[in-house]
């Protein structure tokens, strides 16, 4: 396996890649990580299996996550999140000249590669959304809500805690504690990493219909921070999309007790749509 770091800059930010690539590389897949995270947590489960099925993976940190620049939590505006996702599949197409791109996303980075796909042209093959962050699982104080909408009209950069549990990542202790103590991880969120994502998760769902290409909802129905009914709501407005639900799995699927049956579960829908 060969493994290289990118740079690349977009809204005057410098961004943070990576790219993992196996001896023999047959297709490519663009990982979008979920919020207060960071790519390089896919190390230890995505990537590795990826690169066992000859598929090759490219990734980044977003907008104010991981290495990549900028105030931690915040992002220039919902679209400037969707072209950092262009800014990688253009990667991918360099380095893979000819090679089929399916995107991965997982919780807030599945919202993004769905919405993706939905509101713009791509050559992509496919899309596997990992708890996609289309509802939340929990009702987000009154008064938060209010000052959200009112900051992001008038300070859409502060950022406040995103009132996330670490034990709800995963039912595995060691994964919840690597989660705590990760340097890179965060909890901030502004008003345009938050409201936004919620309005183009409720978005999405509505127009599913407009999807193209095949797409997979893997999600835990032990989910405490995305509702699981939310993937399946989607998958109800269209055809060309698969759920597949792990019982009592929690949100980081690939870290959680279920991960073995999940990524098996990815590589063989990958597989089977080459």
């Amino acid at each position: 396996m060969m493994h290289q770091e990118f740079t690349f800059q977009l809204n005057n930010i410098d961004f943070f890649g990576q790219y993992w690539q196996p001896e023999t590389t047959k297709v490519v897949v663009v990982l979008v990580h979920g919020m207060g995270e960071h790519s390089t947590r896919y190390t230890t489960s995505v990537v590795p299996k990826m690169i066992e099925n000859n598929i090759a993976v490219v990734s980044f940190d977003h907008f104010g996550h991981g290495k990549t620049k900028g105030k931690r939590g915040h992002a220039p505006s919902y679209d400037a999140v969707l072209n950092s996702v262009a800014s990688a599949i253009e990667k991918a197409k360099e380095l893979y000249p000819n090679k089929p791109i399916f995107l991965y996303g997982h919780s807030m980075g599945g919202n993004v590669v769905i919405n993706y796909v939905l509101r713009r042209q791509s050559e992509v093959k496919g899309v596997i959304a990992s708890s996609a962050f289309l509802r939340l699982a929990f009702q987000p104080p009154a008064w938060k809500m209010f000052l959200g909408k009112m900051m992001l009209k008038i300070a859409p950069s502060i950022t406040l805690g995103n009132e996330l549990d670490p034990n709800d990542v995963s039912r595995i202790k060691e994964e919840v504690d690597k989660y705590i103590a990760d340097p890179l991880v965060h909890d901030k969120v502004s008003p345009n990493f938050s409201l936004p994502f919620i309005d183009a998760g409720e978005w999405a769902i509505k127009n599913a219909n407009k999807l193209t290409v095949p797409l997979l909802l893997i999600h835990g129905t032990g989910d405490k921070i995305i509702d699981y009914k939310g993937s399946i709501d989607f998958a109800k407005n269209t055809p060309l999309a698969t759920v597949k639900l792990y019982e009592n799995g929690y949100h980081e699927l690939h870290n959680d007790l279920c991960k073995e049956e999940v990524l098996q579960d990815v590589t063989n829908w990958l597989n089977s749509h080459l």
